[in-house]
C-alpha cells in the first residue's frame, strides 16, 4: 500500500467535515431556524414575500444543491488541468468551516443570514468532497482502494458520532433558559471540528500531484471547464457506457438510501411516537455502527468483490423498508432496524465510492467526481417525491415507506447488468485480485 501517513491524513479528512453534516445538517439547524421564526411570529420575511417558516430551511437546502450542480463540474476540471486539486480542497473546506463558525451568531433578527451562511457551507462541503474523493486513485492502488475507501467512511462516521456525543453533553449541562445560546455552541463548535481537523491533518499530509493535462493555448481556467463538461458527459454515453450505467444505478439506489436517512426519524416520531432525545440517541447510535459496517463491506469486498458486496447490501435495504412496513411498531424494534440500517449505510455508500473511481480514466479523477456529486444532489429529490406522492395518495406512511423498495430493486438490477471488468478495462485501468 502508498503512503500510509498520506492515507491517514486523507481519511482523516471524513472525520473533520462529518462533525457538519451530522450536526449542522442532519440534527440541529433545521429545527433551530424553524424555532426562530415561529417564534417571530411563524414566517420568514424574504425580500418582502412572508415564507412559512417551516419552508425556510428546506429552501436553503434546495438553493445551496442547485448551486452545485452548477459550480462542481466547473471546478473538477479546474482541478484535473492545474495544480490547484490540494488547494482548492482545502479553500473550500475553510469556507465551509468559517460559515459553520459564524452560525454562532443567528438569532431571531438574523434568520437570513443563518440561511446565506448555511447556503455558503453546504456548497463549500460539496465542492471539498469532489476534490477529496478524487484523491483516492492518488492514494490507493487497484486493490487497496476498498479498504481505504471504507476506512475514510469509518473515519467519519467515529469522527461525526464523537462530535455529536460532545454535543449532546453540553446541551445536557445547561438549563432550559440558556438552550438557544447552546445550540449557536453546537453549530459553531461543527465548524471548529471542520476546521481544525482539516488544517492537523489534510493540509500537512495531503501531497499534491502534477496534472497530466496541460491548458490549452489560448484558453482560460472557466473557458475550458465548460467546454471539458460537455466533452467529458459526451465521453461518457459513447467511450465509457459501462461506467455510466454503473453511475445511473447508484444514482437510484442511493437516492433510495438517502430517503430512508431522511423520513426513518420522521416515521419513528409520527407513527412510534418516539421522543426527539430517543431519536438523537438512535442517530448517535448510528454513528458509531456504520463505522463498523463500513470495515465489514470492506471484508466481504476482499472475498466476493465490490460489485457483489454492494448488491448484497441492496438486499438488506429492501429487506429494511419490508420489516419497517410490516413489523415494525415499538422502539426496541426500531433500534434493531436502525443498527441493520447503519451496518449497510457504510458499506454500500464507501463500497460505491471505490469502485466508481476503478472505472473512470486516470488523471480525470476530480471531473468525473464532480458528476458524481452532482449527478447524486441532482437527483435527490426523486425518493422524498415517490414518498410524498404515496402519502398524498394512501395516507399512510407504512406504504410510502415500502414504494422506496422501487430505487432498491432497480439500482440492484442495473448494477446485476452492469460489466464491472469491461468498465474498469474500458477506462484504461488495471483490474483488482477481486472485482
Amino acid at each position: 500500500m502508498k503512503n500510509q501517513r498520506e492515507i491517514f491524513g486523507w481519511g482523516m479528512y471524513d472525520w473533520a467535515n462529518s462533525a457538519f453534516s451530522t450536526i449542522v445538517v442532519t440534527t440541529f439547524l433545521g429545527p433551530y431556524l424553524t424555532a426562530l421564526a415561529e417564534a417571530s411570529g411563524g414566517v420568514v420575511n424574504l425580500f418582502g414575500y412572508p415564507l412559512e417558516g417551516a419552508g425556510f430551511y428546506p429552501l436553503c437546502v434546495s438553493i445551496s444543491v442547485g448551486l452545485q450542480v452548477f459550480v462542481l463540474p466547473i471546478l473538477g476540471a479546474i482541478a484535473d488541468y492545474s495544480h490547484l486539486k490540494k488547494r482548492l480542497m482545502l479553500t473550500f473546506a475553510y469556507i465551509g468551516a468559517i460559515a459553520t463558525v459564524l452560525l454562532f451568531l443567528v438569532t431571531s433578527d438574523l434568520i437570513l443570514l443563518g440561511g446565506l451562511l448555511f447556503i455558503i457551507a453546504n456548497l463549500s462541503f460539496g465542492a471539498a468532497l469532489v476534490f477529496y474523493n478524487a484523491f483516492l486513485p492518488d492514494i490507493a492502488g487497484p486493490n487497496e482502494r476498498d479498504s481505504v475507501s471504507s476506512k475514510g467512511f469509518a473515519l467519519g462516521y467515529v469522527g461525526g458520532g464523537l462530535a455529536l456525543l460532545l454535543t449532546l453533553a453540553v446541551l445536557w449541562w445547561v438549563s432550559e433558559e440558556n438552550r438557544g445560546l447552546a445550540i449557536r455552541l453546537s453549530l459553531a463548535g461543527a465548524g471548529l471540528w471542520w476546521l481544525v481537523f482539516t488544517f492537523l491533518f489534510p493540509q500537512r499530509r495531503l501531497v499534491q500531484r502534477d496534472p497530466v493535462h496541460q491548458l490549452p493555448h489560448g484558453e482560460t481556467y472557466l473557458s475550458h471547464s465548460f467546454k471539458q463538461l460537455g466533452r467529458t458527459i459526451k465521453e461518457l454515453f459513447y467511450k465509457y457506457p459501462t461506467t455510466l450505467r454503473f453511475l445511473i444505478a447508484y444514482l437510484i439506489y442511493n437516492d433510495g438510501i438517502q430517503t430512508i436517512n431522511t423520513v426513518a426519524t420522521i416515521f419513528a416520531s409520527s407513527e412510534l411516537g418516539l421522543s426527539t432525545s430517543t431519536l438523537v440517541q438512535v442517530v448517535l447510535m448510528i454513528q458509531f455502527v456504520a463505522a463498523l459496517g463500513a470495515m465489514f463491506f470492506n471484508f466481504l469486498a476482499g472475498r466476493l468483490g465490490a460489485k457483489k458486496a454492494i448488491m448484497l447490501s441492496l438486499v438488506v435495504w429492501s429487506g429494511l423498508v419490508i420489516y419497517a412496513y410490516g413489523f415494525l411498531y415499538t422502539a426496541t424494534q426500531f433500534w434493531i432496524l436502525a443498527a441493520f440500517l447503519a451496518m449497510v449505510l457504510g458499506g454500500s455508500q464507501a463500497l460505491s465510492r471505490s469502485l466508481f473511481s476503478q472505472m473512470i480514466p486516470k488523471n480525470r479523477e476530480s471531473e468525473y467526481f464532480s458528476l458524481y456529486e452532482i449527478s447524486e444532489r441532482g437527483t435527490s429529490w426523486l425518493g422524498p417525491v415517490v414518498f410524498a406522492l404515496a402519502l398524498q395518495l394512501t395516507g399512510a406512511q407504512r406504504i410510502s415507506i415500502v414504494m422506496l423498495i422501487i430505487f432498491f430493486v432497480v439500482g440492484l438490477i442495473l448494477l446485476a447488468l452492469t460489466d464491472v471488468k469491461k468498465a474498469i478495462t474500458e477506462a484504461g485501468n488495471e483490474l483488482p485480485a477481486v472485482v
